[in-house]
Parts: C-alpha cells; sequence; structure tokens
C-alpha cells in the first residue's frame, strides 16, 4: 500500500511539473486602453440587458393589467342596447312589455356588477365641464342658466378601465 501512496505522489509531483506557471504578461499603452474599451463595452451590454428586462417586465404588466380590454369594448354596446331598451319601460307594470323589460333590468344589473368587479367604471358626465381626455363632444347647445363648456346631456356612456378611458363618452356641450 505505501509503495501505491508513494507512486501516486511521484506522478502528482510529475504532473505538477507539467503544468506551466502563467508567464507575467507585459501590457503595452495600446492593449491596456483596449481592455479598458472592452470593459465598457461589457458594461454597456450589461446595462442594456437590464434595461430590456425591466422594460419588458412592464410591458408584461400593463399587457396584464389591461387583458380585458377588449372584452369589454365588445361588451360595452350590449350595455347600451339593454339600457335603451329599458328606458322604453313606462309606469304600467301590468302590461307583457314590462314583465319582459324586468328581466332585461335584471340581466343589466348583471352585466353592470360584471364591468364593475373588472374595475370597469361609467364617466360621469351632466352638469360637469367639458374634458376632452374623457368626452367626445358631438353637439352643442346654448341652454338658458347653464356656463359655456358645461356637459349638458351624455348621449352614449363613455367608460374607463383602470384609470384608462376605453370608450370617451359621447356629450352635448353647452355654448
Amino acid at each position: 500500500m505505501e509503495e501505491e501512496k508513494l507512486d501516486i505522489e511521484k506522478e502528482e509531483k510529475k504532473e505538477h511539473k507539467k503544468i506551466k506557471k502563467p508567464k507575467k504578461i507585459v501590457h503595452n499603452e495600446e492593449d491596456v486602453q483596449r481592455i479598458k474599451e472592452l470593459e465598457e463595452e461589457v458594461l454597456k451590454a450589461k446595462a442594456d440587458n437590464i434595461n430590456y428586462r425591466r422594460r419588458k417586465d412592464e410591458e408584461v404588466s400593463r399587457m396584464l393589467e389591461f387583458a380585458n380590454e377588449d372584452m369589454a369594448k365588445d361588451i360595452l354596446p350590449i350595455v347600451d342596447n339593454f339600457e335603451r331598451a329599458i328606458n322604453l319601460d313606462d309606469t304600467n307594470l301590468n302590461d307583457e312589455l314590462s314583465k319582459f323589460l324586468s328581466g332585461f333590468k335584471m340581466i343589466y344589473c348583471h352585466l353592470v356588477e360584471v364591468l364593475e368587479k373588472y374595475d370597469i367604471k361609467t364617466i360621469d358626465g351632466v352638469n360637469v365641464p367639458f374634458d376632452p381626455t374623457i368626452h367626445q363632444g358631438v353637439l352643442t347647445e346654448k341652454v338658458e342658466g347653464i356656463e359655456p363648456g358645461m356637459v349638458v346631456e351624455v348621449m352614449q356612456k363613455g367608460y374607463i378601465l383602470k384609470g384608462k378611458v376605453i370608450r370617451p363618452a359621447m356629450v352635448k356641450v353647452s355654448e
């Protein structure tokens, strides 16, 4: 056993002697400058990579936040149609139309609850100053007692999804 250990130690020493120690490299001024340039390029590439990852993360979070926007835009005309149908109702609750429209009201209320669940809110519009970021002025009308630039009537409701206008309110504005 001891002979084997000695043989192994001798082999290790031979191998160790075969390994060349690195020579001292003398750099001239051009080499030093080139190394600095390469180091700067590596740092810039790392910074670009970090910025790219950050932008991608922000983009993905935005996409997830507004993933329901297209679906909401498709549902809004349906909500509008329900509102028009409900407005046909009169005070006579005994006729067939009123009974039919009471079902419409239940469906409409459920749709509104679903919209609110997904943070889709209506834009309030009557008797507020006209704001082009949330209102779309369709008509103007001179109205006594109301100052110019105020919303007189909402012709079609507008909606906001998590602070982003997905459909501006179509309004009539006072002159």
